[in-house]
Order: C-alpha cells, then structure tokens, then sequence
C-alpha cells in the first residue's frame, strides 16, 4: 500500500480520499527542515501546501519518494528541478482557487472605486469625513485585462455582469475566444491607453517581469486603477509609488509583492492603496477545493500510474516513450523556436508529421510542440497542461500526419499563424536521435538547437560574416556552432550561431547596427 505525507495543514477530505482509494496517509504538520529529512523517506507522496520547502536538501533524503503534490497553484516552495533529476513527478491544482481569486480582484477593484479602506478606518476611528470620499462606478467604466487565461475570463466575466467594458492583452487569446468571452482583444499599449482599471492575470516569467514597468506605467491613461492578485514582480513597485504620489495612478491595490511576506513596504501608507496578504486563493470553498484535487491526484499517481497537471513529466504509456522520447524533443524545441520568433498575435498552430513520425502517436508531439511554444510566456507549462491552455485561449491547433516520406526520413514541421502571414519551421532526427532543426521560414537551414543562441536575418553580401565575428570577438563571446542558409546568392540569408553565453541586449543593439541586418534575436534552449 502505498504511504504519503501531508505535512501542511490542509481539508481533513484530503486524508479521506486518500484512505478511500487504498493509500495510507499520515497528517504531521509543522515540522522542522530537520524535521522533514528525518521521516520523509517513509513517503510515496507529499502533499503540501505553501508551508513546507521541498528543497534539493530535502529530497536527496527522500529515498522512495515518487510524487509531490501541491495544494495550489505556485510551486515556488519545490525544487522542481531537484525533483525531476531525482525523479518525482511534481502536480500542482492550478484551477481549484481560480473563482476565490478572480472574486479577491473583484473585491480590490470595488475597494479602490469607493476608497473603502480609508473610509473604514476614518469612520471607526470617530470622524464623518462623506465629502472626503468621492468614489467612482464602475458602470460605464473600461478593464483592461493583462493575462485573459483560467482566472482572467473570470474576472472579465464578472465584470461584464457589472456593466463594464472589458479589453484584454494577452498573446496567447484568439479573436475567436475574445468573442466568445465578450472582450476586445488588443496590444498592451493600446490597453494601457485605454483602461480606467488594470487587473493582472499572468504568471510571473522573464516575458511578464515588470510587464507594468515604469515606461508602461507612464503610458496608461491618467487617473487608472490597479490590482494585481496574479503574481508579485510584475510590477514596478517603485514606479508605481511615484505614480501614486504624482496623482497620475488614481489607486492601486496589491494582493501579492515582489518579496514576501510584505512586512515593511515603501507603499504601505501611501495615498489610495490598498494591500492584502496574499488572500487570492483564502476562502474556505477555495481550500476545500484544492485538498480534495490534490488527494484525488496523488492517488491517482500513487495506483494507478495517471498523471494529472504535472509540471515536469509528460502523459506518456510505458510503451510509446523510448519510441517518442526523441521525436519529442525535437517538437519542443521547434515549439520554442517559434514562439520565440513568430511576433504578434498567434491564431492557429498545424503541426505536421511524416515519414517515420507519421506512424507514431502525434498526441504526445502536438503536446510538446505547444509546451515549447507557450513556455516562452509562462516556465509553468509542461506537456500535459499545454493542450489545456492553448484551448482555453482559443488557439486553433490543427494535426496533420502525411503518409509521404519527402527528403528525409522523418519530419515534424510546426506552421503557426500570424497578423503577417504563415511562419513554418521543420526537423528532423539524425541517427533516430538526434534533434536537427532543417527549415527556418521557408529557408534551408542546418542547426542543432541548443543552449544560448543568437538569430540573425541579413542581406547577403560580402564581409559581412567577418564583422559579425569581430563584433562578438570584442565582446569576449566564443561562438560554438554556426549555421548560414539563404534564399538565393545576394538575397535573403539566416544565421543561426550557437554562443557559449547569453548575448545581453547592449552587443544585441551591436549586431542590430550591423551593416545589412534585418533582424537580431538571441534565442534560448
């Protein structure tokens, strides 16, 4: 019988579908790191909740751990990648709170109109100050959405209840969700422009860090509201007390800080704002609804071998993986590709395959393809939660599988559409193995994708791989691998050179100044 641990206090459910489905449970909260080392090795499972910090330390003393689950959306307290060496799949419940949290935003949203807070505190503490507090409706009023995925659609729900006007950014949001949702799809600075209230609704990446930075912040519309209930560090924090003081930003309300717990805070005290400790998912139905999914999932794991929301495996059978796991690898890497160099808004994704991969299932593909894709926006997407959320976002994914065998053996060819048209990019295995990207937009292309790299579309033209070089070369960075492909002679040509380190965005302006270059990317694998 397999044995797991709950070692946060959490729904007393959790231990009852656990025992229902034939796995031991034992309840011991509060424990020290010590602690924790000293028993965890009794444990098939973990189930936690925000409280106890699965660290590398702690797992290197989890000898027949296979499986942890948290009660909740961020994993912030797991190592993950110390739990997939160690191999423990890592599950997480990210929409049992998601209306407890779209409903704390709203709730923020309404304290900022009517300056409630402020008014509590003033009234209890004697005074009658009615003409000092003179709110505004929310009726009639524009919300702009940044992030329209589980939590946003709610919110934007909500609001259109109350009579608003909803706007949304978000790449990942098709015309055809946004109608369904009832919302007009639109650039963030558009957004900005327009918003009488901003709610966030994104997770925190290096795309969404700062995402309201102290430029976009001075681009929205005088006198907008903000609430973030998302993640801390999405906002300028700085930036945004300034914005307070000067009366451009007419309130903000935080539910969530770049460092916590937010004990001390330059914005605690300033005019119009409002702060709450991290209370988005902190509602009794919420908690409930976490305990129960996290039990059901670990169980699952535990007896039967299904994997639900995990972030760090795929759904794979024992039988298909040793056959995909290349093809796999290569899907993903294709998917990141092109998510990080198709610009704009994506509507639809074809994944095709044929030759050897043909004869494969392509469920596990497709799967990868738009885990490498949408992990561009969001570390949290692994190949079981991908498909999930590129259809919540309306993104039209379409599988393809020709019984052909063009000109090599096998092939995967990721096409996505773009407000500037198709963009295609295809690879194949070397050896049955090995990834190989061998066409870029429509370009011939050799190139193993791999560590830091850096995409460069030019005008061919003599001398100018010899400036390219001697450009890195003053900046002290060794190119690995280089990669040249072309239309035609004196046309169009890519390059794709591998680096042994990050290009930062000072020698990025370098290479963009380059006699000749079209576009300068660095690229990540």
């Amino acid at each position: 019988m397999p044995k797991v641990l709950i070692s946060d206090k959490m729904d007393p459910k959790a231990a009852q579908i656990f025992r229902e489905r034939g796995v031991e449970v034992d309840e011991i909260t509060g424990k020290t790191p010590d602690e924790l080392k000293a028993i965890i090795g009794n444990y098939d499972g973990l189930a936690i909740r925000s409280s106890t910090k699965v660290t590398k330390d702690i797992l290197e003393h989890a000898t027949n751990l296979k499986v942890i689950g948290r009660a909740g959306i961020g994993v912030d307290n797991v190592d993950i990648p110390a739990a997939s060496a160690k191999g423990v799949v890592v599950m997480n419940t990210p929409f049992g709170n998601s209306i407890t949290t779209a409903e704390h935003a709203i709730a923020l949203m309404f304290a900022l109109a009517r300056q409630l807070p402020e008014a509590d505190a003033s009234t209890q503490a004697g005074k009658w100050e009615k003409n000092r507090f003179m709110g505004v409706e929310l009726t009639g009023k524009t919300l702009g959405l940044i992030g329209a995925g589980n939590i946003g659609s709610i919110v934007a729900d909500r609001a259109i209840g109350l009579r608003m006007r909803v706007i949304a950014y978000d790449p990942f949001l098709t015309p055809e969700r946004a109608l369904e949702m009832g919302v007009e799809k639109m650039t963030l600075d558009d957004l900005l422009l327009r918003a009488d209230f901003i709610t966030l609704h994104t997770p925190l990446t290096d795309q969404t860090r700062n995402i309201l930075s102290r430029e976009n912040l001075a681009k929205t519309k005088k006198g907008v509201r903000i609430i973030n209930c998302a993640r801390g560090g999405l906002i300028d924090e700085a930036a945004l007390k300034e914005g307070l003081e000067s009366g451009h930003i007419a309130g903000a309300a935080l539910d969530v800080f770049a460092v916590e717990p937010a004990k001390e805070h330059p914005l605690f005290g300033t005019p119009n704002f409002v702060a709450t400790p991290h209370l988005g998912a902190s509602t009794t139905e919420a908690q409930v609804n976490v305990a129960i999914q996290v039990a059901e999932q670990l169980a699952d794991y535990l007896v039967t071998g299904g994997v639900t929301n995990a972030l760090n495996v795929p759904s794979l059978s024992a039988e298909e993986a040793p056959r995909l796991k290349p093809y796999m690898a290569l899907a993903e890497k294709l998917g990141s590709l092109v998510g990080q160099l198709a610009h704009g808004e994506l509507t639809s994704i074809a994944i095709e395959v044929e030759g050897a991969a043909a004869e494969l299932n392509q469920k596990p593909i497709t799967s990868a393809v738009l885990a490498g894709l949408m992990r561009v926006h969001s570390d949290t997407v692994n190949m079981v939660n991908a498909p999930f959320l590129a259809k919540e976002r309306g993104l039209d994914v379409r599988e393809v599988r020709h019984d052909r065998e063009g000109d090599y053996h096998t092939l995967v060819r990721v096409t996505v559409g773009t407000q500037a048209g198709d963009r295609s990019v295809a690879g194949t295995l070397f050896g049955n193995a090995a990834p190989r990207l061998v066409e870029l937009f429509g370009i011939k292309v050799e190139a193993d994708l791999a560590g830091h790299m850096l995409y460069i579309v030019n005008e061919d033209a003599p001398g100018f791989i010899g400036r390219l070089g001697t450009t890195l070369g003053e900046a002290g960075v060794n190119i690995g691998t280089f990669h040249l492909g072309r239309r035609s002679a004196g046309g169009e040509a890519i390059l794709l050179l591998s680096v042994d380190e990050a290009v930062d965005d000072a020698l990025l302006g370098k290479v963009r100044a380059l006699p000749g270059v079209k576009t300068a990317m660095a690229l990540g694998f």
